[in-house]
């Protein structure tokens, strides 16, 4: 654990990118990601707006303090989906939390990867483990999250108060 902190740190103090899309420069936490680029929600789920579509997922922050997911309960193709509503819940060994949505909107496409490999979403939370995307009923909802310096500071101060 004492490595990762030291290789995390040295990554940052050399500037050192690790981001696997040149779009994003991941801001570091200690153990944490937070991709600049996306927008982010006090409940842990990330969005990126891209065109007519937003892609949501949960953050590497709450993926890593859920721990191993062993299950994902994802909606149909088609719902409606309410800003701070739940679209669904992702199970570890550690407990069950329900997923809200950044925003309100159609859903779209539902990554169904994650009913047979929930992992991806430990290994590849703004990648391969994306959950729904939603065509935004209201855009400017987006306004209302965080970008990525907010998210961080949003949860130092959260982990300091547990």
């Amino acid at each position: 654990m004492a490595l990762r902190i030291w290789a995390s740190s040295t990554a940052n103090a050399l500037r050192l990118s690790t981001a696997t899309r040149p779009h994003f420069s991941p801001l570091s936490r200690c153990f944490s990601s937070v991709l600049d680029g996306l927008k982010y929600a006090n409940s842990h789920e990330w969005v990126k707006h891209d065109g007519s579509v937003a892609t949501i997922g949960i953050t590497d922050h709450a993926q890593d303090h859920l721990g191993e997911l062993v299950f994902v309960e994802l909606p149909e193709t088609g719902g409606l989906v309410a800003k701070a509503t739940g679209f669904g819940a992702v199970e570890s060994v550690k407990a069950t939390s329900d997923v809200n949505s950044p925003i309100s909107g159609e859903i779209v496409e539902v990554n169904k990867k994650l009913n047979d490999t929930p992992g991806l979403i430990n290994t590849s939370p703004y990648e391969d483990g994306w959950m729904i995307k939603v065509k935004p009923s209201d855009p400017s909802e987006l306004d209302s999250l965080m970008g990525a310096k907010e998210y961080i500071k949003f949860c130092e101060e959260e982990d300091a108060g547990h």
